[in-house]
């Protein structure tokens, strides 16, 4: 009798666990992309030019800081997208030497951070339409709850660089 018992209520027991498995996984929401983290004025904080051929062949100096010189510390950049996080334009302001076009139109390489360590790229657009590209950015640092970013700017000739500019951004939102 005692054995019956238990067999009763071990089969209870399967049947209400197995009855209460009704997972709500809510409604679908999409995913977030890194428009959204990259969107908004973002501050400069540090500016970097790295001597590319000199860090190549282990001659020093091969970084300078640039933040200071030349107004840099006034560098701003703004991201914007639109309704459905979509990139739209940017801009730069403050009164520095322009690196790259201070204003036109932006898109990534990817919507999302990639996973096989390859860096997304920015890429800059002189027209809406994003068919002439005028510079490409590599995002270094992508924005999480610190709200920082870090850009790259590499210039090359021949396809070899000899010359990047790394900035720290911190958002201004």
């Amino acid at each position: 009798m005692k054995c019956k018992s238990l067999y009763w209520l071990a089969f209870m027991m399967c049947f209400f666990a197995i009855g209460c498995d009704n997972t709500d996984d809510g409604s679908y929401v999409a995913p977030i992309t890194l428009y959204e983290k990259v969107n908004g004025n973002w501050g400069l904080t540090n500016l970097k030019m790295v001597d590319e051929v000199a860090k190549a062949n282990n001659i020093e100096p091969n970084e300078e800081n640039l933040s200071t010189y030349f107004n840099y510390e006034d560098f701003k950049i703004k991201f914007n997208v639109d309704e459905k996080n979509n990139p739209t334009s940017y801009e730069v302001t403050g009164d520095v030497p322009p690196l790259f076009a201070p204003k036109g139109y932006w898109s990534l390489s990817s919507d999302f951070q990639q996973t096989n360590g390859v860096g997304t790229k920015i890429y800059l657009y002189s027209d809406a339409q994003k068919t002439q590209k005028t510079d490409e950015l590599r995002l270094a640092s992508v924005p999480g709850k610190n709200k920082e970013m870090q850009i790259q700017l590499v210039h090359s000739s021949g396809g070899v660089a000899f010359v990047s500019y790394v900035f720290k951004l911190n958002a201004i939102n």
